[in-house]
């Protein structure tokens, strides 16, 4: 047997290195293998991205076919860059700057020198490209927006920047990648998966066909095409009503979370961001400091509620047992307390319970309401964290979880945010009253806000607002189609619901009623300070409004937010009394008040200070 163990060896590792080279050289598909390669030339073919359809099936976002220039720097030859040049509508200067940058990101991987070529350029180029070794022209496609609204909805697409690059190995240089709305959120089911041909060259860097007859190429996968729950001509009618003013819209289905508008004013047309001026388009609109149009203030636009905050002061103060729909309050023009000067009230004075508190805006009924439920507990602190947890059972004071990829906290105040803020100082329910009419520490966005008012719609639960509605052969985000539950017993919401619907049948809202349509809301006014010469100066105030439709199974919840606007009902109470109208109705009969809106610019309002009476929130 020993004669024969040295002859076994050899033949075994003979089969080993036989096996392995087999292996390498037939079997393996390590894409690196390829790609590290430099006889083969590798030629990526791009998927057309998904399109993009509202809740009714309208094309919202399609494609266009573009060109783009391709470099790879270590192949290229001694040309005629004046020629080049003049084919590419570019400088020298341009050439060898982009020419530096694609050989410092890879002297022998393809980058793109000239994206997005017109036809016209592309159909001139192509019959002289042979001229140019180490350029080649890639075909793609770009985003064709069918329409002109809705641009922080849709979002855009630019080139991936290098720490996506390094991060996704899916991405080159030059790649395409969604930017803002849902061309961010879902870029991965709408870009599609990338085709790629493997070209085998020989020793003069020719190329001589496909390696190993095309074996390992892969052809493109298109995108999945998606529904969002937008209802685009609400979005367009909201955006025609928000022209000339600075705000935000957000109306949601309470029944689902889905999102029916989001609007963001002023905003701009989502075509600007498409093509060669891209570019050019975005810096402009980037350094519009006073517009500020790339800002979704539906999102990001963080506020004091004002007096919409008071509903859910109320329902609060229910929970803990601190009022009851009857527990009453006598008004005389403003809350005393601690013998500091009474906080001023223009509720018309008298008796109030809740839902007459609600429906007048009474702000000396919410003080009271607010300063009993932090004094239910001996320590303020420990009341501050139960009323803050309440709140945030609203999803106020968090990210709310929606699929669009920007957002604020807004902030919402407990115990521990107070004894930082007044660390030698026993304060108490007084100390902070101003909260009780959503002027204190709260801050909210618009989408919290509506949020928070499609869960009183649903008497005490809340589906997290989104933007999708369905991915082609893909299910959505179970999250958004779970119950989120807030901490107020149902049988609270029903004295709080009569309230917001008096606000339209005699109270601070009642000339704004929708003809055959119930409809229950609250209107109400943000402070607005700055700082002149050093002092605190007022500003034209915010106008609120909040709302849900119809009162029985409601179809809308809405919250509108008009920078400078006055006060609720001026501004934001008729925009959402429109916007109800026309989701449920199809048409609007409000004529008068449309005209009014659409034909007032509020520009005029942005820095003008207040030159009206001595604040007093009650709208």
């Amino acid at each position: 047997m020993r004669q024969f163990l040295l002859f076994i060896i050899i033949i075994i590792v003979g089969l080993t290195f036989i096996g392995r080279l087999f292996y390498l050289q037939v079997y393996n598909l390590e894409g690196h293998n390829l790609f590290d390669d430099n006889a083969i030339r590798k030629v990526y073919d791009y998927p057309k991205r998904g399109f993009v359809y509202d809740r009714n099936g309208k094309l919202l976002v399609s494609n266009q076919p573009s060109y783009d220039v391709m470099v790879i720097p270590r192949e290229v030859k001694p040309l005629d860059t004046l020629e080049f040049c003049s084919l590419l509508k570019i400088d020298k200067e341009q050439f060898n700057k982009i020419y530096k940058k694609a050989y410092h990101y890879s002297p022998r991987l393809p980058s793109v020198f000239v994206p997005q070529l017109s036809k016209e350029d592309y159909a001139a180029l192509q019959e002289k490209m042979r001229k140019y070794e180490g350029f080649y022209i890639q075909k793609r496609s770009l985003r064709d927006y069918q329409t002109t609204i809705g641009a922080n909805v849709l979002g855009y697409i630019a080139e991936a920047t290098p720490y996506q690059i390094e991060n996704d190995p899916y991405y080159n240089m030059g790649d395409l990648i969604g930017k803002q709305g849902v061309e961010l959120s879902y870029e991965e089911e709408l870009r599609g998966v990338k085709g790629i041909k493997f070209i085998q060259k020989d020793r003069f860097n020719r190329d001589i066909g496909p390696y190993k007859d095309g074996v390992y190429d892969t052809l493109p996968k298109q995108g999945r095409d998606i529904t969002i729950s937008i209802d685009s001509e609400l979005q367009k009618y909201g955006e025609r009503l928000m022209q000339m003013k600075h705000g935000g819209i957000v109306a949601i289905e309470p029944n689902s979370g889905e999102i029916l508008a989001l609007v963001s004013a002023p905003t701009y047309d989502p075509n600007l961001l498409v093509g060669r001026k891209r570019s050019r388009n975005f810096t402009k609109l980037y350094n519009d400091t006073i517009n500020r149009p790339l800002i979704d203030r539906g999102l990001l636009r963080m506020h004091e509620p004002g007096s919409p905050f008071k509903v859910f002061v109320a329902l609060v103060a229910l929970q803990e047992n601190a009022i009851t729909p009857q527990t009453t309050v006598f008004c005389n023009g403003g809350y005393n307390y601690g013998g500091r000067k009474p906080m001023g009230c223009h509720c018309g004075g008298g008796k109030r319970d809740l839902v007459l508190g609600i429906a007048k805006s009474c702000n000396s009924y919410f003080a009271n309401a607010f300063r009993k439920s932090i004094d239910m507990y001996p320590d303020a602190g420990n009341s501050m964290d139960i009323w803050s947890n309440h709140m945030k059972s609203f999803g106020f004071g968090d990210f709310l979880g929606y699929d669009l990829a920007i957002g604020k906290k807004g902030n919402m105040p407990n115990g521990a945010y107070y004894d930082k803020w007044y660390p030698d100082f026993n304060w108490g329910a007084t100390t902070i009253i101003s909260n009780s009419i959503g002027q204190g520490e709260v801050l909210v966005t618009p989408i919290q806000l509506a949020n928070a008012t499609a869960a009183i719609a649903n008497k005490g639960y809340y589906y997290t607002p989104h933007i999708i509605k369905h991915i082609e052969g893909k299910p959505i985000d179970k999250k958004y189609t779970t119950k989120n539950q807030t901490t107020i017993d149902p049988k609270h919401f029903d004295p709080v619901i009569q309230g917001l619907f008096d606000v339209y049948n005699n109270g601070t809202a009642w000339f704004l009623k929708v003809p055959g349509i119930d409809v229950c809301g609250k209107t109400g006014t943000a402070e607005n300070f700055t700082i002149i010469d050093g002092k605190r100066t007022q500003l034209t105030d915010h106008s609120i409004f909040i709302a849900f439709a119809p009162k029985d199974d409601p179809k809308i919840a809405l919250a509108v937010f008009v920078e400078n606007g006055y006060y609720g009902a001026r501004w934001a109470g008729r925009i959402a009394s429109l916007m109800i109208e026309k989701y449920l109705k199809g048409e609007v009969t409000l004529k008068q008040m449309e005209q009014m809106v659409l034909d007032k610019s509020l520009e005029e309002e942005y820095a003008k200070p207040y030159s009206g009476k001595p604040f007093t929130i009650n709208n």
